[in-house]
């Protein structure tokens, strides 16, 4: 008899300890507004990095750095934008 009231506390909890570890909590999700905040870092960190590309460019003349720097300042504003519109 104590064999197996041991063998049936040992199964259950195995059991148990195996359902625990198939089944882990989710993460909690993000915030509308931690979302649009990571959004905005990561647009922040892109235009920076394309921003220091153009300016170190070894073979664009200054017109050209220029031009690219418009063109990048409107896309980078449009997006800005679309985040503050969500």
């Amino acid at each position: 008899m104590k064999k197996l009231f041991i063998s049936t506390l040992l199964l259950v909890g195995l059991s148990t300890g195996a359902f625990a570890q198939q089944h882990p909590t989710p993460p909690p999700h993000p915030s509308k507004s931690e979302l649009i905040a990571i959004k905005s870092k990561e647009l922040d960190k892109r235009y920076n990095q394309e921003k220091k590309a153009i300016l170190n460019h070894p073979l664009a003349t200054k017109k050209m750095k220029q031009d690219q720097l418009k063109a990048l300042n409107e896309k980078y504003r449009s997006q800005k934008q679309l985040l503050r519109k969500m």
